[in-house]
């Protein structure tokens, strides 16, 4: 059973940054790959990054790409979303997951989830 708690959304203007921390509890952390999602037209929870179980490989979706970066902390449990540039377009719930795997899967593999963080993009 893993526990995933969301932190670090909040309101900013286009341009600005923001960093979301997602906790996860349990001792098997770095045996879970990590995602982040956030709703898309006609999806109810679409990639925005993932991480491998150890770090060493990172995917991002287009609409993100060069800025935002998600990295992991397997010592303090937590994965991490830097958010940079943002626009008015990212405004949405962010949820962090994990994935009972080495290597990100679609997002229907994905077992535990966190209650989401909002982030809000004024233009």
């Amino acid at each position: 059973q893993v526990r995933l708690v969301e932190s670090g959304g909040g309101l900013v203007q286009t341009g600005g940054s923001l960093r979301l921390s997602c906790a996860a509890s349990g001792h098997t952390f770095s045996s879970y790959a990590m995602g982040w999602f956030r709703p898309a037209p006609g999806r109810e929870r679409a990639y925005v990054a993932a991480i491998t179980s150890n770090g060493d490989g990172t995917y991002y979706d287009g609409s993100v790409k060069g800025r935002f970066t998600i990295s992991r902390d397997n010592g303090g449990n937590t994965v991490y979303l830097q958010m940079n540039s943002l626009k008015p377009e990212d405004t949405a719930v962010y949820y962090c997951a994990a994935d009972d795997a080495k290597i990100w899967r679609g997002p229907v593999e994905y077992r535990y989830w966190g209650q989401g963080t909002q982030v809000t993009v004024s233009s």
